[in-house]
């Protein structure tokens, strides 16, 4: 019995057609498209409504929220809108209700002139710093975690969550299935770039978020019931569960932004065939830093990176046997055959048309 779920991270061009990020959106900006979206009560408690009030609908805006002296928020720096799916016991319906809710996003975002544009890095700013800076209980609140700690990366990237549990498998179980992702993520993530502008230009390689983020940030990260189920580990592998529904559920969080869900659903058909598989024996506690860096500088044209995303593939789909979802696999053996990216579409697109603005506003061809 496995459930899924997807967190996708939009961004944004404004009605200048320029990239809409914190340097100059504002919180209220982004609040006006989400107090238009419906509200579906049935959603919880399934899903998680936050200290903020900020995650009350399937949609919210993700940003640096910003403190006085308690934990209330008062003010938050935006940098994008996410979506975030029910849980489903089936990847059909997960990808129906993401591309619903992409849908009802984009038509009111039009309605304030806002467009959704395929990015997985801020491709103009390349850091990100509070202003005012941070005050002294912000500083120590960020000493809480690893991930408080690097809480500004978040701020200039954007991906998905994608979300799985499986049913009767014990804390343990669980942790292994996170350590397994975490080895593999390398060869995983691949099939995700869309990263490949920073700072105003052509990135040298596929995806700077990856490049980046991962091993300062999670691959995957396991939610607990107890705190003496944790692992102490730099970035955290296992997080405790801020409500019933996340125990038990890993979260794959290394992959770039997708603007085609399908692939989404061939990721989250991988991740279940990873789960199955009981071939693959590698583990590690936290992301291999170096490797990621040369995935995403190279992906699949290195040998080793191209060699190890087969073999992971395979394993995924022979684990699969005759389970239905298993036709979901076919993007990914496509871009395996061609050793091509999303990041290598835009970049063509680029070199055609000269201009970051122009590229990202002919993604989400959906």
């Amino acid at each position: 019995m496995f459930l899924f779920g997807i967190e996708h991270e939009v961004a944004f061009l404004n009605k200048e057609g320029k990239f809409a990020d914190f340097s100059h959106t504002k919180f209220a900006d982004f609040n006006q498209i989400i107090e238009k979206l419906p509200t579906y009560t049935s959603d919880y408690p399934q899903l998680r409504v936050g200290d903020a009030g900020i995650k009350h609908k399937r949609w919210y805006i993700e940003g640096f929220e910003r403190f006085a002296d308690s934990d209330k928020p008062i003010d938050c720096l935006p940098k994008g809108i996410e979506i975030r799916t029910t849980i489903h016991s089936n990847i059909e319906t997960v990808i129906t209700e993401l591309s619903e809710s992409f849908r009802l996003l984009r038509k009111i975002a039009a309605d304030f002139g806002f467009s959704p544009s395929l990015t997985s890095f801020n491709p103009y700013n390349i850091v990100f710093e509070p202003q005012p800076p941070l005050n002294d209980y912000e500083i120590r609140r960020r000493q809480a975690s690893p991930e408080k700690q690097t809480a500004h990366i978040p701020m200039l990237t954007y991906g998905p969550d994608l979300n799985i549990s499986v049913a009767d498998l014990s804390i343990e179980g669980v942790i292994d299935l996170g350590r397994k992702l975490t080895y593999y993520s390398p060869y995983i993530v691949p099939f995700s770039y869309s990263s490949p502008f920073y700072n105003g230009g052509l990135w040298d390689g596929l995806s700077v978020r990856t490049f980046i983020r991962t091993g300062k940030r999670p691959a995957a990260l396991v939610f607990v019931q107890k705190q003496d189920q944790l692992i102490n580990s730099i970035p955290s592998l296992t997080k405790i569960a801020r409500i019933p529904a996340e125990v038990g559920r890993i979260e794959f969080k290394a992959c770039d932004s997708c603007d085609n869900f399908l692939i989404y659903a061939a990721l989250l058909t991988l991740l279940k065939g990873l789960v199955l598989d009981k071939t693959l024996l590698s583990r590690a506690t936290v992301p291999d830093a170096v490797l990621h860096q040369l995935s995403a500088k190279e992906a699949f044209d290195n040998e080793d990176i191209f060699g190890n995303a087969t073999k992971v593939l395979q394993a995924a789909e022979v684990a699969l046997g005759d389970d239905p979802d298993v036709h979901y696999l076919r993007p990914l053996k496509v871009l395996l055959a061609k050793r091509k990216t999303r990041s290598h579409e835009l970049i063509e697109m680029f070199h055609h048309v000269s201009s970051i603005e122009e590229v990202i506003r002919q993604t989400y061809q959906v």
